[in-house]
């Protein structure tokens, strides 16, 4: 092996440590008594930062640290445990944000790096490279449950500090926020994408985030070939389970089905049907379209509100 690969490599991971460092917090929390620490990346101009929802948990304020010696209060403006995202705002001044990527464009095999700020030991670095998409991770919320898809497993060695720092890619975009230590030398990292940025504007506007249910428990499958040949659509979703009495079982749908659309749009993957169960679609008609025995059927499902008793 040549010197220059391993220089190159080198020159990115310090570049993207040097531009990032500054602006990943240290953050400590305090809750009846207990204390919990992770890391946060700052992201707008005017204080926001985004982290994990188990990292600040039930607390609504606490401190932030940066690598400079910079300190500040903050407090928690919402968080979101099914989707582990939570957004605090710095009560003082903070560095200027990072940039917000996205995660749809990572491939496997490339290049990442960890950026995390534990206990305020001035920033914590590593690299790895992307080494699979698409994972899932349960998270819970009261009785609620759901998988947050699309998850990013990094071999870049991570811990529990680490925790609500950024996954960024060469050019230090944010294309993750660190959530998770999975094994020894495996990471897993909420992704920045379409469905991720709507849960952190829901967050920073009311507070929360307002999802609609369907009741189905669904797994991306192969469409049919001659129907792929037909529409184009390569993968849709196989539904494995309806909940009895869900706006879903009442719609008709059966375990079984293939999903190949909702709303008129393909369901290639878990993020195309969770994109569209947020707020403006409580409580008005869904079409969904399924492929049974061979046939095409659309049916009309009308999604509620879902709350904790929901799993």
């Amino acid at each position: 092996m040549t010197a220059e690969p391993l220089d190159a490599y080198s020159r990115i991971v310090s570049s993207v440590a040097r531009d990032l460092t500054p602006r990943v917090a240290s953050l400590r929390v305090r809750h009846r008594g207990r204390e919990g620490s992770g890391s946060a990346v700052v992201f707008t101009d005017d204080g926001f930062l985004l982290t994990n929802a188990h990292v600040v948990g039930a607390a609504r304020e606490g401190g932030a640290a940066f690598a400079d010696g910079g300190e500040t209060s903050f407090a928690v403006v919402g968080a979101d445990p099914l989707s582990d995202l939570a957004v605090i705002r710095a009560s003082g001044a903070t560095p200027p944000p990072a940039t917000l990527g996205d995660s749809g464009e990572l491939v496997v095999g490339q290049l990442v790096v960890a950026v995390g700020n534990p206990l305020g030991l001035a920033g914590s670095v590593t690299a790895g490279v992307v080494s699979a998409l698409g994972r899932s991770l349960p998270a819970r919320d009261g009785a609620a449950t759901r998988l947050i898809e699309d998850v990013i497993q990094t071999d870049a060695a991570l811990n529990p500090g680490n925790s609500g720092g950024a996954l960024a890619d060469a050019a230090g975009r944010v294309v993750g926020i660190n959530t998770a230590v999975a094994g020894v030398g495996l990471g897993l990292a909420v992704p920045i994408n379409e469905t991720t940025q709507r849960i952190i504007g829901a967050l920073m506007r009311d507070g929360r985030v307002r999802r609609a249910y369907l009741g189905l428990v669904s797994t991306p499958a192969p469409v049919p070939d001659t129907l792929r040949d037909r529409t184009g659509v390569r993968r849709a979703l196989r539904v494995v389970e309806v909940a009895p009495g869900s706006p879903a079982a009442r719609a008709g749908i059966r375990g079984g089905d293939l999903l190949l659309s909702a709303g008129g749009r393909p369901t290639v993957d878990a993020q195309s049907l969770q994109r569209l169960l947020f707020s403006a679609a409580i409580g008005h008609p869904l079409q969904l379209t399924v492929l049974r025995n061979g046939a095409m059927v659309d049916v009309i499902a009308e999604p509620v509100e879902l709350t904790g008793a929901r799993g």
